[in-house]
């Protein structure tokens, strides 16, 4: 009964059907996820080996390609923080969020070879920890970008949904940037 007279009731009702489709997306993209590592762990690995021409070889490709679309979220964590107001206040140039688009687009597409030579070619492995956390991250950086997407096009979703999710996707990538590449070019030298 108090519930009826408290005038926050209602506001508390609005909060909570504002982070329903939040939650129905996130289960989306941990789907997604799932569907992934399952993949990969229940595909036979082919060993086919992704190479582009001018690298030594595929480490070497996925590699630099990691890289590039780690320095590319950089640019999407940045702009993305200036699109928010949280680099000193300042408005961001108009310009801004064509490159935070932009460079998402393009770090994502870097990716993609990247993952399906993963998963076609080596699949879900748990070897070593740094194999397991790696294929991990794989699969939950799918399933946060999903989510990402989606949650893009709904309108009236909670101020924080956005930042949230595409701060775990960008957390994802860096960790796998770094089980990966830097991995890579600590045992290798850095190396074309």
């Amino acid at each position: 009964m108090a519930a009826q007279n408290d005038p926050q009731a209602p506001a508390l009702r609005r909060g909570d059907s504002a982070v329903m489709p939040v939650l129905l997306i996130l289960g989306l993209g941990v789907t997604v996820a799932i569907i992934l590592a399952v993949y990969g762990r229940v595909h036979e690995p082919t060993g086919f080996a992704l190479n582009v021409a001018g690298f030594s070889g595929p480490q070497a490709v996925k590699a630099w390609l990691a890289t590039g679309a780690f320095v590319l979220a950089l640019v999407q964590l940045l702009s993305g923080l200036a699109i928010v107001g949280r680099l000193g206040g300042m408005v961001a140039p108009p310009w801004v969020s064509p490159l935070h688009r932009w460079s998402g687009r393009l770090a994502v597409l870097l990716t993609v070879p990247v993952v399906v030579h993963c998963l076609y070619a080596l699949g879900f492995q748990t070897d070593t920890p740094r194999v397991l956390i790696h294929s991990f991250l794989g699969c939950f950086f799918y399933g946060a970008f999903t989510a990402k997407m989606l949650l893009l096009t709904r309108r009236g979703l909670p101020g924080w949904a956005i930042p949230l999710i595409g701060g775990l996707v960008f957390i994802a990538l860096f960790g796998l940037w770094l089980s990966s590449s830097v991995w890579f070019f600590v045992l290798r030298g850095i190396t074309f």
